[in-house]
């Protein structure tokens, strides 16, 4: 009889071990989810909502750090205008568009940076 209560008592601190590892597994698995894959994400949503809002006439900025406007849209492709010469028109990939500037954007910033100098000058 004393043979099968230890049998028992091994088997019960074996399946608290398992629940143990299993336990630091879930909780590594949540930190890992919440430290690289939620906020990898999220990031892949806001570019997608970038790159859906793209129009015609947006000041963009590619990943090889040209800035140009839009012509035209297709559905995986835009031509984009570079620098006052407007022969510099190159078809590119929606993907290859890191950062866009709507020209009201540009209007705001424009007039408040106008609005601070004048603001020195009074002074």
């Amino acid at each position: 009889m004393g043979l099968f209560l230890t049998a028992s008592a091994d088997s019960t601190a074996a399946s608290a071990n398992t629940f143990i590892i299993i336990l630091i597994y879930v909780v590594l698995f949540g930190f890992l989810y919440f430290v690289m894959i939620r906020p990898q994400r999220k990031e892949q949503k806001k570019k997608a909502q970038t790159l859906a809002s793209l129009a015609i006439g947006d000041s963009v900025r590619t990943t090889g750090g040209f800035v140009g406007v839009i012509l035209d849209i297709s559905d995986d492709m835009v031509i984009v205008e570079f620098g006052n010469n407007k022969n510099c028109r190159i078809p590119m990939y929606k993907e290859a568009i890191v950062e866009v500037e709507k020209p009201e954007d540009a209007i705001v910033s424009t007039s408040s940076s106008n609005n601070d100098s004048n603001d020195s000058k009074k002074k």
